[in-house]
């Protein structure tokens, strides 16, 4: 396959697609504005409305922007868990926790493929080679950053958990850590898209524990949500645009 072969934009098909992009993107922020504008008001039917909407337009977006597919996989899971989370029972919620699960391992598998940056030109001599150890020690201190962060977090909240859902959640908060971690290869947009999906399902976590909660504790879980996905879209478009 040619290089121009493989551009979104560079046949008929793919500039119309790229023409429906832009109203579905629009869309799912007045889907986002709309969810989040209800949860302030405490309109519960607009939240069950708008929140089962905003991964598949987002989804759609990705794909008419020519994204990879392992990005529109992990954003449609990510909608069966938006979905799941809806009813308020234990099985959905493992239900819809597995769902983002494999949400994670699409991001983490489309991360590890295309996340290495070489070390430019000059990395084996000089300025150049500590330029090139430099960037490779950062994903080291980041993940050991985010290492500490999961065994306090885990370690203070262990105690307030129910105890059939402790292993379920340690499991998943430890494959969530690994995919904010490594979305950092990313670029800066998936790298705070990855820290605010740890941030929001944190969140979720305190609720579990009932650990004292921020006023309207759903909008701030859906704000730092949608964020994140939104960000980790931007940034895989943004690592395979077109041309790049």
């Amino acid at each position: 396959m040619t290089a121009t072969a493989s551009r979104p934009g560079s046949t008929g098909t793919g500039r119309r697609a790229e023409r429906f992009a832009r109203p579905v993107l629009l869309a799912f922020l007045l889907v986002a504005t709309a969810d989040l504008a209800g949860l302030i008001a405490g309109a519960e039917t607009v939240h069950l409305v708008a929140k089962p909407l905003l991964m598949p337009l987002l989804a759609g977006y990705a794909a008419l922007r020519g994204a990879p597919r392992l990005l529109v996989a992990a954003l449609l899971f990510g909608w069966g868990g938006d979905v799941f989370l809806l009813a308020d029972n234990d099985l959905a919620f493992l239900v819809g926790m597995g769902s983002f699960a494999v949400g994670h391992v699409c991001y983490l598998t489309l991360f590890g493929s295309g996340s290495g940056s070489g070390s430019g030109s000059g990395s084996g001599r000089g300025d150049g080679g500590r330029e090139g150890r430099g960037r490779a020690s950062a994903p080291m201190v980041t993940g050991g950053g985010y290492a500490v962060v999961l065994v306090v977090f885990l370690v203070l909240i262990w105690p307030d958990l129910p105890a059939d859902l402790r292993i379920p959640l340690t499991g998943y908060s430890l494959l969530l850590t690994a995919m904010a971690w490594r979305a950092g290869g990313f670029g800066p947009y998936a790298a705070v898209g990855g820290a605010l999906f740890l941030l929001s399902d944190a969140l979720i976590a305190t609720g579990i524990a009932e650990w004292p909660q921020a006023p309207a504790p759903d909008f701030w879980v859906m704000l730092t949500y949608i964020a994140a996905q939104a960000l980790l879209t931007l940034g895989v478009l943004t690592k395979h645009k077109p041309g790049a």
